[in-house]
């Protein structure tokens, strides 16, 4: 039985001039549909209702050449019969009806699909579809060839000349609607990818400002997360940086909104367990969706999945071949960052590796510059203060001993426990040991542990974040940032506080330590000297002091002799000091009795060389002329008072008895220098300057003595 044949009834009981005068309307009703569509889809579906009314037809489609692929594609088929969706099926031109006749430009008319031997395979898929004759017609205008337009029908049927004709007039207006589509598809897309480049540009170019203009790295971050987020949908950001010493991925700066304190702090990250450690070993974006996160397993991915982030976008930072970071985003949808955002977020990365570097690097010459200026304050110190020795002094078997220990143990860089009692010149050891070390150009930082409260001395050594603590208003470095890659000399070691002493411990192991207040962790370089002069043993005993400490400190002793084990070295001492203070004070001591030497060496010296530098400048002070004048009672007082362990008292008093005056009344230091002065005034009756002034008589300088008199109230008698 034949196929039924599809036709309105008005069109086949019409006479030819009604039928004319509809095809006329038809066309009109097509020249109004194309001026009011702009939408291919929704033109098509409006001429098939118009259509309907003049002309037999199930299947309306529209096919069009793409010249990129070099092929013809189906973009429209509209029909009131149920099918499958077919937009967009792609065919070769070669054996395609639509290609034949976009290349020929020549209608095809095609009455039985089953009795068509040409284009076989187009044929079968016709009749798939229940497609028994088609009306293919070319889409053409002045410019250009477009493709073809086909009308279809399910059952065979010739197709008339006036049917013809007003097929290829409605494909001529169909032809210049089709074009204007295109045209106006690609001018708005042309608009939208001028829009996207000019968002691009003006993102580069915010990005680039803010090198120009910020230096901190917070400032940056944010700017940074201003430009992005208009531009890209997204609802967190964060930058992370490698760590050069551990390796790990350290996040220095977070937005997210209302979770800004998600994190801790400097938050650390494994490379291998991350997309941002992924994406730095690739040096390339990574994007991980949905389920591709749970791989990653860390806390930040975890946490982040808690709260609802399903896609996240990671992209190195990389300057001068060497990638240092990431910038990350992360996004509660699921569909979040396509090519055209990647495409547009790796030169914002360029922009931003080298922003952060330059960021980095300023943020390193500040700390350095600080470091300097802490590191020139302090030596500035140090030159004004006076030492005890410009060197040292002696050729004794004991020092030559402790100087051979020194030589030892200064090039190997361990920790040196310097022991022996109070004056007997430890820093000057330790000096020894930074000057004879490779660190020899570096700094030498010395710190007193019992001169320091206790309450500062943990900021004292390890420094202070700014906020610490009451009255933290700056940044501190301490004085083993000072002594970094240089030599820090724990003088009184002893007298260091319990509590402190583990922190001193992990510095001296691990050669790392946190500033009060900070939760980073500062690695240095620093080669520890400690001093003291009480017995660490019996501390250790009495749990005054921690015994690991004590064995870490006690890798090298070195015992330094006291100045009654080194008696032989003791004129040498005085000669020195007594040049020393000579031209210090502007005075010309030149000659040392002997028998004030014989008293000198024959004292016990419980306060060591110290004792002796302290008594020299006195006794230099008070001569009036070129030989040195000792006040040896002062000895005697010292030595009555108590004698020091291990010295012979009793020998010490009867040498120092023997020296002393007849007189039993001792007067005063100060008492002595006036009676003293006013002796001299008086032998050249008053007069102060000139070659027969007391000044010369004193051997001093007529201010000096001006100032003397001014201290001690002498007056010229009325």
């Amino acid at each position: 039985m034949a196929d039924p044949v599809i036709s309105p009834p008005e069109v086949a009981f019409t006479s030819p001039l009604e039928h004319s005068r509809r095809q006329l309307e038809a066309l009109l009703e097509v020249s109004e549909a194309i001026a009011q569509q702009r939408d291919l889809p929704a033109l098509f579906h409006d001429l098939a209702g118009r259509l309907h009314s003049v002309i037999e037809f199930d299947f309306l489609s529209l096919v069009l050449h793409d010249p990129v692929r070099n092929v013809m594609r189906l973009h429209i088929l509209e029909t009131h019969i149920p099918t499958e969706k077919m937009a967009g099926t792609e065919s070769p031109i070669e054996g395609n009806p639509s290609g034949w006749v976009w290349q020929t430009q020549q209608p095809l008319v095609i009455v039985d699909v089953d009795e068509e031997t040409r284009f076989p395979d187009f044929m079968r898929r016709l009749r798939e579809h229940n497609v028994r004759s088609v009306a293919i017609f070319p889409l053409t205008t002045a410019q250009r060839r477009l493709g073809s337009m086909g009308f279809g029908r399910m059952v065979p049927q010739q197709i008339t000349d006036t049917e013809m004709q007003f097929m290829q007039r409605v494909a001529s207006q169909v032809a210049v609607a089709v074009d204007n589509a295109l045209n106006s598809a690609t001018s708005q897309a042309y608009q939208a990818q001028l829009a996207r480049q000019r968002d691009r540009l003006q993102v580069i170019l915010e990005i680039n400002n803010l090198l120009i203009t910020s230096r901190e790295l917070p400032e940056l971050f944010r700017g940074i997360v201003n430009t992005l987020e208009r531009v890209i949908h997204h609802d967190y950001t964060s930058l992370a940086l490698l760590d050069s010493q551990t390796s790990l991925l350290r996040i220095h700066s977070l937005d997210f909104p209302g979770k800004q304190n998600i994190f801790k702090p400097e938050t650390v990250v494994s490379r291998d367990a991350s997309p941002a450690g992924s994406a730095i070993a690739a040096g390339q974006p990574v994007i991980a969706r949905g389920s591709e996160l749970d791989r990653f397993d860390t806390e930040v991915i975890r946490i982040l999945r808690a709260e609802g982030l399903q896609a996240v976008c990671c992209i190195p930072l990389i300057h001068h071949a060497h990638t240092f970071g990431t910038l990350n985003l992360a996004s509660r949808r699921l569909d979040s960052f396509t090519p055209e955002d990647v495409e547009l977020l790796q030169p914002v990365a360029a922009q931003v590796a080298i922003a952060v570097e330059n960021a980095l690097a300023f943020k390193e010459i500040e700390s350095l510059k600080n470091k300097l200026a802490e590191e020139k304050l302090y030596l500035e110190e140090e030159i004004r203060s006076e030492f005890n020795f410009e060197e040292i002094i002696g050729e004794s078997p004991a020092l030559k001993r402790a100087l051979a220990q020194v030589e030892l143990a200064a090039p190997a860089g361990t920790t040196v426990l310097l022991l022996g009692e109070t004056g007997t010149g430890k820093e000057l050891f330790a000096r020894a040991i930074h000057n004879l070390s490779p660190r020899r150009d570096r700094t030498f930082v010395k710190v007193n542990c019992a001169a320091i409260p206790s309450g500062l001395l943990e900021s004292e050594l390890f420094g202070h974040e700014r906020g610490a603590f009451t009255g933290a208003i700056n940044q501190k470095i301490g004085r083993f940032e000072l002594a970094d890659r240089g030599t820090l000399f724990l003088d009184e070691v002893s007298d260091l506080p319990l509590e402190l002493q583990p922190k001193l411990l992990r510095v001296l192991q691990e050669q790392e330590f946190e500033r009060l207040g900070g939760n980073r962790t500062q690695r240095v370089d620093v080669r520890v000297v400690a001093a003291t002069n009480a017995d660490l043993a019996s501390r250790v005993a009495e749990r005054a002091f921690r015994s690991d400490l004590f064995y870490r400190l006690n890798v090298f002793p070195i015992q330094i002799p006291a100045l009654r084990e080194r008696a032989e070295d003791l004129p040498l001492l005085v000669r020195y000091f007594v040049q020393r203070f000579s031209r210090q004070l502007n005075k010309d001591v030149e000659y040392i009795p002997a028998d004030v030497m014989d008293a000198l060496a024959r004292y016990s010296w419980p306060g060591n060389v110290r004792e002796l530098e302290n008594l020299i400048e006195r006794a230099v002070l008070l001569s009036p002329g070129r030989e040195l004048r000792v006040p040896l009672a002062e000895l005697k007082s010292t030595s009555a008072s108590g004698a020091t362990p291990g010295a012979d008292s009793s020998s010490s008093s009867i040498s120092l008895t023997s020296l002393t005056s007849s007189d039993s009344s001792i007067a005063t230091l100060e008492e002595a220098e006036r009676q003293h002065i006013l002796r001299a005034l008086k032998q050249t009756q008053w007069r102060i300057a000139g070659p027969k002034g007391a000044a010369m008589l004193l051997g001093m300088k007529r201010t000096t003595l001006q100032a003397r008199m001014r201290k001690l109230g002498i007056r010229r008698p009325v």
